[in-house]
């Protein structure tokens, strides 16, 4: 399983490098200033729980079968998609209700660093 984490946490990782990159240069002259720091938003939180996932990898080569660091994983993937997903989708399409969907990815989020700690705590 590690190894699928840190194959994900890459791939969310360069995708975060290009979104960026998408934002300051493609989407800088076309969105309001609100709207392209909301897109900024999902990539740092992108950016974060790539080096999450990349962190839980190795938690789990260090304690292999632990199994609430690999719900921590899945939760760190589900959040990545339902959070910054959601807001690069609410810039792009102006659907407004795209903005209800943020928060679970963050529940996501809360609840996967949780796991990470509880997963360390159990390893001991």
């Amino acid at each position: 399983m590690e190894q699928s984490f840190l194959i994900l946490g890459g791939i969310f990782g360069a995708l975060g490098v290009a979104f960026g990159a998408f934002g300051a240069h493609a989407l800088k002259a076309r969105l309001t200033p609100e709207r392209l720091e909301t897109f900024e938003t999902g990539v740092r939180y992108q950016m974060y729980h790539a080096l999450a996932l990349a962190a839980t990898a190795l938690a789990l080569a260090q304690w292999p079968g632990a199994s609430t660091l690999v719900l921590a994983g899945w939760l760190f993937v589900t959040g990545t998609i339902l959070f910054s997903g959601s807001l690069y989708l609410l810039v792009i399409t102006q659907r407004r209700w795209l903005g209800a969907v943020t928060p679970f990815g963050g529940l996501a989020f809360i609840a996967g660093w949780a796991c990470l700690v509880l997963g360390a705590l159990q390893a001991r």
